[in-house]
């Protein structure tokens, strides 16, 4: 018996239609999430935060604002990358808002291209100098691939005798006292020309301030000092790793500072900090805090009295010992020199006039501070200008100040009056005691 063609497909398709069907595909696993990076750091407090780091020879500063704007001055030597990499997310919440290269010296930026690897930043200023060694300019050009926006300490075009103002949220600023170029002129230092034209900043919260000098020549604190440049401070970072030199007797009438911090390495090859330095701080009175002996030294501000931290006390100081230092509106002592003598007060060489301006913060209420993005805006009414290097007044007052004194703030334009010489001044009017001019 035969079949037929019909019959054998109808049979073949029903034993088809019995086996079950095969499995679908199987998805896909989902890809891991990137891992996000992981920050520390506490919400803002209310206070002002800087942290000098133990790198070794070489220098690193961090800056917080009360705000919670962050700053990085310098980034250490190379042998610094694992300590900064692994210490900033500690006390970071995201990336940087700004990081300052003072100058093209390996021991001041040597681990930046591992530290912005691991937590990035949004704003760039370097002091723009010629004939840089080429790992330096390798170094700018990888951070641009970053997009890294660079910035310049230079003041701003309209307002060239203005010193340059680099806000850190509100009440707190960084003010660039050096290098002013084009506006000024580098300073021609055959020997040492990239330390000479150093970035110098002076960061401001209230009454306190810290004064940043990175490498500064002599020759760098001569200049400031004869252009009569805001540089009282509650706390000093020593140039130069304290070696002989810019740390005068002049220079420290001028600062005036209650504290000081050296960053320095241990037995390092360029016998930093000098005795001579050291000395000179002594005699003004000032107490010194350093890396190679006291480990990263911590600074808190509220804007009236500062606390010094230090990671290492010396042996039979108790362990929760602070160091607070007040403001600068508060009289301190005069200090003895060495030899029995009284320092002579001021700000060391005068300035026959000439000076710097500084950006005030209108009694009105106006303030400049930073976006997220790194752009600035401005609030409420515009700034009042005083030149540095004149003496300050006011038509309903007998006190005369210096132009940098906190009270000057509090003075209305229209009744504001300028002398061009402390002895003009003083026959007018007598000196305010919270500045002492």
């Amino acid at each position: 018996m035969s079949f037929r063609p019909s019959i054998v497909l109808a049979v073949l398709l029903a034993l088809a239609a019995c086996k079950e069907p095969p499995p679908p595909p199987p998805t896909p696993a989902p890809r891991p999430a990137e891992p996000q990076r992981r920050y520390f750091g506490g919400t803002p407090d209310g206070k002002l935060h800087v942290y000098f780091f133990d790198v070794g020879q070489g220098d690193a500063a961090l800056i917080v604002s009360p705000d919670g704007y962050t700053a990085l001055v310098d980034a250490g030597p190379p042998n610094a990358t694992e300590h900064l990499v692994n210490r900033l997310p500690e006390l970071l919440t995201q990336r940087l808002d700004l990081v300052i290269l003072t100058h093209p010296h390996a021991d001041h930026h040597g681990a930046l291209e591992a530290v912005l690897k691991r937590v990035g930043a949004r704003q760039l200023m370097e002091p723009q100098l010629g004939a840089t060694p080429k790992a330096y300019d390798a170094l700018l050009a990888t951070v641009a691939r970053q997009g890294v926006e660079f910035i310049s300490p230079s003041p701003s075009p309209a307002t060239p005798n203005a010193l340059q103002r680099l806000p850190l949220g509100a009440g707190v600023a960084l003010t660039v006292l050096w290098p002013r170029a084009p506006t000024e002129p580098l300073l021609d230092v055959p020997e040492a020309a990239l330390e000479a034209n150093s970035v110098i900043l002076r960061l401001t919260y209230g009454d306190t301030a810290v004064l940043f000098m990175a490498d500064a020549h002599a020759r760098t604190v001569e200049h400031l000092l004869t252009r009569n440049a805001p540089m009282q401070a509650t706390l000093l970072k020593v140039a130069s790793h304290g070696i002989d030199g810019p740390t005068s007797e002049a220079f420290l009438s001028a600062v005036a500072p209650r504290a000081a911090v050296i960053s320095a390495g241990e037995g390092n090859l360029i016998g930093a900090p000098s005795p001579a330095t050291l000395e000179r701080l002594k005699a003004a009175g000032t107490q010194v805090f350093r890396t190679d002996e006291h480990g990263e030294v911590q600074v808190v501000s509220d804007g009236k009295t500062l606390v010094v931290t230090p990671q290492r006390l010396s042996e039979g100081v108790p362990e929760d010992t602070r160091y607070s230092y007040p403001g600068l509106g508060t009289p301190m002592p005069v200090p003895f020199r060495a030899d029995g003598s009284k320092p002579s007060p001021g700000r060391g060489t005068a300035s026959s006039g000439r000076g710097y301006t500084l950006d005030l913060e209108d009694p009105a209420g106006e303030q400049t501070r930073p976006s997220r993005g790194g752009s600035r805006a401005r609030m409420g009414s515009a700034s009042s200008r005083v030149t540095v290097g004149t003496y300050v007044g006011s038509i309903h007052s007998d006190k005369f100040h210096k132009p940098t004194c906190r009270s000057v703030m509090n003075i209305k334009t229209a009744n504001l009056v300028t002398f061009a010489t402390r002895q003009e001044a003083a026959r007018q009017r007598k000196p305010a005691r919270d500045c002492n001019p």
